[in-house]
């Protein structure tokens, strides 16, 4: 799974994408300050279940800290976008080429309205967030509806007169945009369209269906960053403007400041705490007190610095995903080298145990004969759909 963070020019993408993932990507307050994608790994917070067994965990892929689990994520930068992206302007082939593996996007917009749709710091109040959060979104219906467009109509008559699925022929068409057929599938039904005479289709309605796509498929989070300089007025305000698309309010610069702080030693703070502490025994220079005082503020205000919830709101709300922990012993909760739930995986809900059992190692998916439920101990048909927090062993032939 891969979340791609996007936005206008210089609103603090590659701040965010820091924060997440404590790589030194290139950040300054001027446009296009990256010019390629940036590729790193984050992670979601999700509770192990090691205390159901009143025993110590064995991490494998991911590290287990007090009871949480942090599962890792796959993240990209991209260059920023602007108006017309989709007809080559600013670095605009290049960031909609990058986006076809992305499953999901954090779009950061800035929420003091302070900067221009070219990337340009101006003062706050001058431009709308929200129009910000719209044109985005426009360009990537226009980036779609164009990948339809091609030789659309030769090919809509070959189907007319030949016969096939509707959904068939789309799939081929958006090969490469990591559209699956069950988000063709749901933006079909959303849609109406003519489904026997596919050729009569006309412009407006590709980009209606274009639409339909990318909230099936690729579905967008507003990261209001800056929220340190705005008010909660302004937050409920854009949230309002944006809905049904969910919002979160983030100040990037300060979890940025926090997580190499904690990594210094300086202070103690996991992502998406509500609070820190100074380090005991640390000094302080005068700039780092009033620096952690000004988060300090922050926090106080919003709860958070909104940037951990932020990524956790695109992965379980949005794209639905669970986490899924395969073991080789259904009682003790180990595998075979007698590891206790060494590893957990993230998937869909409603994902099937087979499903699960592929994601594992091909030879178990191929060759599955049952699943059983690390709890109940019953066993689970191939097509019974996982919960969160499972724990499976996977029966399958040898």
């Amino acid at each position: 799974m891969e979340i791609g963070v996007v936005g206008q020019p210089n609103v603090g993408k590659s701040t965010l994408f820091n924060a997440l993932t404590l790589l030194n990507v290139p950040m300054a307050p001027y446009p296009f300050t990256t010019t390629r994608a940036n590729r790193g790994v984050s992670a979601v917070r999700v509770p192990c279940p090691h205390s159901e067994k009143q025993t110590a965990c064995t991490p494998g892929n991911s590290p287990c800290v007090d009871g949480t689990r942090w599962v890792p994520v796959n993240l990209l930068d991209l260059p920023g976008l602007v108006p017309g992206a989709h007809e080559g302007r600013g670095l605009g082939h290049q960031f909609l080429d990058e986006l076809r593996a992305a499953n999901g996007f954090i779009q950061v917009v800035d929420l003091t309205g302070g900067t221009t749709p070219e990337g340009v710091p101006a003062a706050p109040g001058t431009h709308d967030p929200a129009a910000e959060a719209g044109w985005l979104e426009e360009e990537l219906v226009e980036w779609v509806a164009g990948i339809l467009a091609r030789d659309f109509d030769k090919g809509a008559r070959s189907l007319e007169l030949e016969g096939g699925k509707l959904e068939d022929f789309l799939e081929k068409r958006l090969t490469g945009l990591s559209i699956s057929a069950p988000a063709i599938a749901a933006a079909l039904r959303t849609v109406s369209v003519d489904r026997a005479h596919p050729s009569l289709w006309g412009g407006e309605l590709r980009r209606t269906l274009a639409r339909e796509l990318l909230r099936a498929a690729k579905p967008r989070l507003i990261a209001a960053n800056k929220c340190d300089r705005a008010s909660s007025s302004q937050f409920q305000q854009l949230a309002e403007s944006v809905a049904p698309i969910p919002a979160t309010a983030t100040s990037a610069e300060a979890e940025l400041t926090l997580r190499r702080a904690a990594r210094a030693g300086l202070v103690k703070y996991r992502p998406g705490d509500a609070s820190f502490s100074r380090g005991e025994g640390v000094q302080l220079t005068e700039g780092q007190s009033r620096a952690l005082h000004d988060i300090e503020e922050v926090l106080a205000t919003w709860g958070s610095t909104g940037v951990q919830q932020a990524l956790e709101s695109i992965v379980f709300g949005k794209l639905r995903r669970v986490a899924v922990f395969p073991v080789e012993d259904e009682v003790h909760w180990t595998d075979s080298k007698g590891r206790v739930l060494p590893d957990v995986f993230l998937v869909p809900a409603e994902t099937s145990v087979r499903e699960v059992a592929f994601r594992v190692h091909t030879d178990l998916g191929e060759n599955f004969i049952r699943a059983i439920d690390g709890r109940t101990h019953r066993a689970l048909a191939a097509d019974h759909p996982v919960s969160p927090g499972s724990v499976l062993r996977i029966v399958a032939r040898r």
